[in-house]
């Protein structure tokens, strides 16, 4: 059975439904009660066991209990999705440090402490999984979000050292990366803003199951670390090839690139304290101009097939340079 951390909304959300689909019982954790409980009401509709937990993430000890529930009414967690985040958006120095500290506690931390209680339990039996739902920021910083890009490099180094420390042991229990890209979520309609106008994802955006695809394909067939999206793709190489032409493209493009005049109005209430009441779905305000589907996922996704392709391609290629050789 699965856990999926943040899973009322969003990501998490869309990650809940895949894995019900794809045949998983699932267990839902995140604050808002009307959220987990929808969404574990939707892995009941497919067909499987549900169990919503409204747990804080930054809070160890009620982590550990919601483990201990689970395990006890749903049985041994095979995967454990670390997927919670909350954020502030505006300027460093702008930013109120209580702010800054809760982001990093739930962002960040809140991954510690799943990571904790998944492993405390998966490790003795030798057997399970962990996947840590990162993103491109943890490679790149941008402007406006110094809290979420440095939660989400700190989840980077962190889960380095957890897969380290796992090899040395000889434990099979496997830990994954799962990067995103910028995706059409509620985290837009309730973090925490200064900005002029209501926040927006960098574009290209995303549908959140294209993520929700790739954590459930990572599930089913497990690899250390995988990118989700070209954009992801071009945001970490790019940033390995010129980091300073990346801080110059960053400052001049992407506090603009942030911001949205024309869905002004349509915000929530933030959640970076408090969870906003009732149920909000996977899908934030951009289904305008969000993309469904990429070569890259469906190369993720398809991984074998891909391969297959690629394989197939290059034995016709070398063939025809064979036979032209001959005929010369």
């Amino acid at each position: 059975m699965a856990v999926v951390t943040g899973g009322s909304a969003g990501l998490g959300r869309a990650t809940v439904r895949e894995l019900a689909a794809k045949g998983w019982d699932v267990a839902v954790i995140a604050r808002g009660q009307e959220g987990v409980d929808a969404a574990a009401a939707e892995v009941v509709a497919a067909g499987q066991r549900g169990l919503a937990l409204s747990v804080d993430v930054a809070d160890r000890e009620a982590v550990e209990r919601a483990a201990d529930r689970i395990e006890a009414e749903l049985g041994p967690i095979d995967l454990w999705v670390n997927g919670v985040m909350v954020g502030v958006f505006g300027r460093f120095l702008d930013t109120a440090p209580e702010d800054f500290e809760r982001a990093l506690n739930v962002t960040y931390l809140g991954f510690v402490n799943g990571t904790r209680a998944a492993l405390t339990r998966m490790v003795p039996r030798d057997r399970g999984h962990v996947i840590q739902v990162g993103s491109a920021l943890g490679f790149r910083g941008i402007p406006l979000q110094a809290a979420y890009c440095g939660a989400k490099h700190a989840i980077v180094g962190f889960t380095e050292s957890v897969v380290s420390e796992l090899i040395e042991q000889g434990s099979k229990v496997q830990v994954s990366r799962v990067d995103m890209p910028a995706l059409n979520t509620i985290q837009f309609n309730w973090v925490k803003s200064q900005l002029p106008h209501h926040p927006q994802p960098v574009a290209p955006i995303y549908q959140p199951e294209v993520g929700a695809r790739a954590i459930a394909a990572t599930a089913e067939r497990p690899r250390r670390r995988t990118w989700v999206g070209e954009s992801t793709v071009y945001t970490i190489l790019g940033n390995r090839i010129s980091g300073r032409f990346a801080d110059w493209y960053a400052a001049k493009t992407l506090v603009s690139g942030q911001q949205i005049a024309s869905k002004d109005g349509q915000s929530l209430p933030s959640n970076l304290y408090e969870p906003v009441e009732g149920d909000h779905g996977a899908h934030g305000v951009f289904d305008d101009n969000a993309h469904a589907w990429s070569p890259q996922t469906w190369w993720v996704e398809n991984r074998r097939l891909g391969n297959g392709i690629i394989g197939a391609a290059l034995g016709i290629v070398g063939a025809v340079a064979v036979a032209a050789g001959r005929r010369r």
